[in-house]
């Protein structure tokens, strides 16, 4: 049948699946088991050291970090409107307490609220998150009826240590944190000690100290604000290396911690580098199995006036066509080539049936005609031909002939 637009259409439309390459060649060598952690960290230890002549007086500078920022771990209260009946609704009481539900702030910054879905408030204060709650729920078509408050300061911390009543670590919330409010929270003071006991502030890698008695004795100190980030320690001893050992040794866990990260990424780094080789070496075995030919594969057949005579590997995931399995095979000869009669032959899919074949014709003598080609789709064990000129046909029929004739005559006379 000739090869027209219907009937590739018909003859692209027989059921093939292209053989697929190894998954080898779609992972890549990320995925691992992930950073293992630096483990246990060890106990702290501080030792008593002499007592020095006098205790200089070292105050932070004042700080004013603005409004409370909502962070990651803190829990927010959001409080909603409920229908109720009247009795609840004039008291208020039962209606707000089915209303209200705690949201923690998630790694990524973001609340999860059923309805609504995430909304960003990480790094935002109360205000400004109860406009960007109002803006979720008004894009959600819910009642933007609420209250919002927070219900947990877990995202700014003060550590209290040394000499107090129960060390501990103080929250920063929405009414400033100051040291006498601090203390108070870590069970106070606990030394006999008044007259060279002091109170020792770390903060951004300096270390500043204030006299106990100082301390007690002017109200500007005890209301000294502290920030997240801030350690206290109430020391007994009387040189700075007590405490300054305090906070070394919380340096030295702090890098202890990054370097078993870095060990840990060392670790993954070696785990991705050796799954990069393993998908090497399978991509590389099987190309190698491809080059010796022990690989299954789809082919095409060409033969007749192409020039060079030989089978079309089908590629692995998708189609090919008969344009690229004439032009990866150098085409056709130009001398002794027919273009006009190009074919196309499949056998039946019918078991039983292997004298039933379809040959499709194509013109390529008309150069328009080409187009079909790079439609027509080939499946597996296809043969395309390509007839050969008349007078290539008697061109050969000659080149036969006419030695037989030399050899005959050349038989008589030597008769």
């Amino acid at each position: 049948m000739p090869l027209t637009a219907d009937s590739v259409r018909v003859a692209n439309g027989s059921p093939y699946r292209p053989r697929e390459i190894p998954a080898a060649f779609f992972a890549n060598a990320g995925g691992g088991s992930g950073l293992r952690g630096a483990g246990g960290a060890p106990a702290p230890s501080i030792d008593r050291q002499n007592r020095p002549a006098s205790m200089e007086t070292r105050v932070p500078p004042a700080v004013n970090p603005g409004p409370y920022e909502i962070g990651v771990g803190d829990v927010v209260l959001l409080a909603t409107k409920t229908a109720g009946n009247t009795v609840e609704e004039l008291s208020g009481l039962l209606a707000a307490q089915n209303a209200r539900q705690g949201y923690t702030v998630q790694d990524d910054g973001a609340i999860a609220i059923p309805d609504v879905g995430r909304v960003q408030v990480a790094g935002l204060t109360l205000e400004e998150a109860e406009a960007q709650l109002f803006q979720s729920l008004v894009e959600n078509q819910i009642d933007p009826s609420f209250s919002l408050e927070i219900a947990e300061f877990n995202s700014r911390r003060v550590a209290i240590g040394g000499a107090v009543g129960q060390p501990t670590v103080a929250p920063v919330t929405l009414t400033p944190l100051t040291l006498d409010a601090a203390l108070a929270a870590a069970g106070g003071i606990r030394t006999e000690d008044l007259d060279y006991a002091s109170i020792r502030i770390y903060r951004d890698g300096s270390l500043y100290q204030i006299p106990l008695n100082e301390y007690l004795r002017r109200p500007n100190l005890q209301k000294t604000r502290l920030v997240d980030g801030d350690s206290v320690f109430v020391d007994t001893e009387y040189e700075l290396d007590k405490a300054q050992a305090y906070f070394q040794e919380q340096i030295a866990l702090a890098q202890f911690r990054q370097q078993g990260r870095v060990q840990a990424l060392a670790e993954l780094n070696a785990e991705v580098s050796l799954r990069r080789e393993a998908l090497n070496e399978a991509r590389g075995n099987f190309r190698d199995r491809i080059e010796l030919d022990a690989v299954d594969r789809d082919y095409v057949y060409l033969t007749g006036e192409v020039t060079r005579p030989s089978r079309f590997a089908l590629p692995f995931g998708r189609e090919a066509t008969l344009a690229d399995a004439l032009f990866d095979s150098e085409g056709f000869d130009n001398e002794t080539a027919n273009p006009s009669q190009l074919y196309v032959m499949r056998g039946s899919p019918e078991p039983g049936r292997p004298d039933l074949v379809t040959a499709w014709h194509l013109n390529g003598s008309n150069a328009s005609n080409m187009i079909l080609a790079t439609r027509m789709q080939l499946r597996p064990n296809d043969v395309v031909f390509i007839a050969e000129q008349p007078i290539t046909r008697w061109n050969r029929v000659l080149n036969q002939f006419v030695p037989s004739l030399i050899t005959s005559g050349t038989a008589i006379a030597t008769q």
